[in-house]
């Protein structure tokens, strides 16, 4: 599948919130942790109007655009409800607390 990058401790990321990750020569990755303590993985960018995702509220397996407020799902990256649109999932796995994301795919997504 791809070598794995270590981007930090679980809770680094907060309860229903994100971190972003930078990925050189291309788009930045928002890290999502959900009340139930799942991590997910998108391209920090909304497939309507390029919305940051990263500024997003985290509700459910869900995250709103900040910008219009579409909710795009965390597992699945597509747009829910009535709107449509896909942002391209990195993904992610958890190994000793740690939050690992496949560095292949991140890098092909970001290109």
């Amino acid at each position: 599948m791809g070598e794995w990058l270590d981007i930090g401790w679980v809770n680094e990321i907060p309860v229903r919130g994100s971190r972003t990750v930078q990925v050189e020569g291309g788009n930045d990755i928002a890290v999502f942790r959900t009340g139930e303590n799942k991590v997910f993985a998108l391209l920090d960018r909304c497939p309507h109007k390029h919305g940051r995702l990263s500024q997003g509220i985290v509700h459910g397996g869900a995250v709103a655009c900040p910008l219009h407020n579409w909710r795009i799902s965390l597992s699945t990256g597509e747009a829910l409800g009535e709107d449509r649109g896909c942002t391209p999932t990195v993904p992610v796995k958890i190994s000793g607390g740690r939050v690992l994301i496949c560095r292949a795919s991140t890098l092909k997504a970001a290109a």
